[in-house]
């Protein structure tokens, strides 16, 4: 077995919580697979120790937890500012290891918060698009994501694709999707990728177009008609039509 740097072996507090997660996996896993039909795929992809980037499309407010409970290591995802003003959410959130993050700008702050992390040896999730998709298809990423890989470009990236939760309720302003039958959400855990910064001449690459990288890992990983803005692009490339495991798929 490995050994741990030094700078990636967890504090007692981080033990703690770790072992917390860990056990509360053992009941939620299966909850969540009753209730919901909850598959998970690719936990083969999640590395043993060390940082990386988890990044992955967002289709309803359920999406950070059922990403959470998917793996078998804590993520902790930059979440949007609005929750951390609300008591009894913001308790929650925090517990969950949330940061929050200002989607309205470019967040040194969170981006600062997200690189120590990172340092530490943690897993650190992130929504590229900023928000949960209305139409339930890949929308046009935001910079952030492209500006973390930018200043840490050895970490590698974990692309995760996520369906079915479009029907579930309680996604406030951005509806939900007809249900045909009981739900069935997948969470699909993708290969690490190194996103290059530079290009074959050494230019060195924009935040948008590594973001851009990162979308189409996602997209790969979808369904074909979640693929949204993706979709050509993945069909240009001959890349295999992932499964589809939910009856009410967006058009």
């Amino acid at each position: 077995m490995e050994p741990i740097p030094l700078a990636w072996r967890l504090s007692r507090r981080r033990k703690l919580k770790t072992l917390i997660f860990l056990t509360a996996r053992v009941f939620v896993v299966p909850l969540l697979r009753l209730l919901i039909r909850f598959r998970i795929e690719g936990l083969e992809h999640v590395p043993r120790i060390g940082p990386a980037i988890v990044a992955a499309n967002h289709l309803h407010n359920a999406d950070p937890v059922l990403i959470i409970a998917a793996f078998t290591r804590p993520v902790l995802f930059m979440a949007k500012k609005e929750l951390f003003s609300i008591p009894v959410i913001r308790w929650f959130v925090r517990q969950s290891g949330a940061f929050p993050v200002d989607r309205g700008r470019p967040d040194r702050q969170a981006l600062r918060h997200a690189e120590k992390l990172l340092r530490e040896g943690m897993l650190v999730g992130i929504f590229p698009e900023g928000t949960r998709s209305r139409t339930g298809t890949l929308q046009a990423p935001h910079p952030g994501v492209g500006l973390l890989i930018r200043r840490n470009p050895d970490v590698p990236v974990i692309p995760v694709a996520i369906w079915g939760t479009e029907v579930l309720p309680f996604n406030g302003a951005k509806g939900r999707k007809p249900l045909r039958g009981w739900p069935r959400v997948t969470v699909r855990i993708g290969a690490p990728i190194q996103v290059t910064v530079r290009d074959a001449e050494g230019r060195e690459r924009t935040p948008e177009e590594l973001a851009d990288d990162v979308m189409l890992a996602i997209a790969r990983l979808l369904p074909e008609p979640y693929r949204g803005l993706y979709r050509e692009r993945c069909a240009s490339r001959k890349e295999p039509v992932a499964p589809t495991s939910h009856a009410g798929l967006p058009s």
